[in-house]
Parts: C-alpha cells; sequence; structure tokens
C-alpha cells in the first residue's frame, strides 16, 4: 500500500476517531467526571473505532485483507496505553493550570500532535 493512500485514510480515520474521543471526553467531564477517566473514557471509544477501521481499511494489504485479530491488537495496546498516558497527562495539565473548558479545547491539539506518531508506530509496529 503506498504511503499517500494510507496516510490519507489515516487522517480521515483519526478525525473520526477525534471527534469520538472528544466528544464523550467533553460529555462525562461536563457531567461531573473527573478530567483523567473521562480522557480515557474518550480514548477507549476512540481505539476501538480506531483499531477496527485502520486494520480493515488504512492498513490491509494490497489484496484488501484486514489486519485484524489478537496478535495485532497484542502490538496495538501497549502503544495505545503509551499514547493514553501522554495524553491524560497533556491534557490533565491543562485541565490542572487553565480549567475544564481549556481542556476541551486543548484535547484536540494534543492528540492531533500525538497522531503522527501514532501513524509511524502503527504502521511500522501494529499493522506490518
Amino acid at each position: 500500500m503506498s504511503l499517500l493512500r494510507q496516510g490519507s485514510a489515516y487522517i480521515i480515520i483519526g478525525l473520526l476517531q477525534l471527534l469520538l474521543d472528544w466528544l464523550v471526553f467533553v460529555a462525562l467531564t461536563a457531567a461531573g467526571m473527573p478530567v483523567v477517566p473521562g480522557n480515557i473514557a474518550g480514548r477507549v471509544a476512540g481505539m476501538l473505532l480506531g483499531f477496527w477501521l485502520n486494520g480493515r481499511i488504512t492498513f490491509a494489504d494490497a489484496q484488501g485483507r484486514q489486519r485484524l485479530g489478537w496478535h495485532r491488537f497484542a502490538r496495538f495496546l501497549p502503544l495505545w496505553l503509551l499514547l493514553t498516558a501522554a495524553s491524560t497527562l497533556l491534557v490533565s495539565t491543562a485541565d490542572h493550570a487553565l480549567g475544564l473548558e481549556y481542556a476541551w479545547l486543548a484535547k484536540p491539539l494534543v492528540e492531533g500532535g500525538l497522531a503522527g506518531v501514532s501513524f509511524l508506530l502503527m504502521r511500522y509496529v501494529v499493522y506490518r
């Protein structure tokens, strides 16, 4: 698969993931959930959608076969946990320093910054 095609699909799927992640985060924290579990819940929702779509579409092999399964999920999960820890640290720092509304605004920026690292890790470690 070409890097351009994979990158384009990854961006589109990533935007869908980000939207779901952000909506869950904002809804839960607006309802009174603390920022840390709210961020983790949002990332879990986005992760489930993204792992499935990226395995089916973005990183499918040349014959269009999906790249899913437990062995790939086992490679995916530690990377996701690492990126989730970074995201949670940054979003909770924004909350403590600036307040919840600014954490809501910071979250898409944080996740966007992590997306480039995530693409490389997914391409070369998880869906290879």
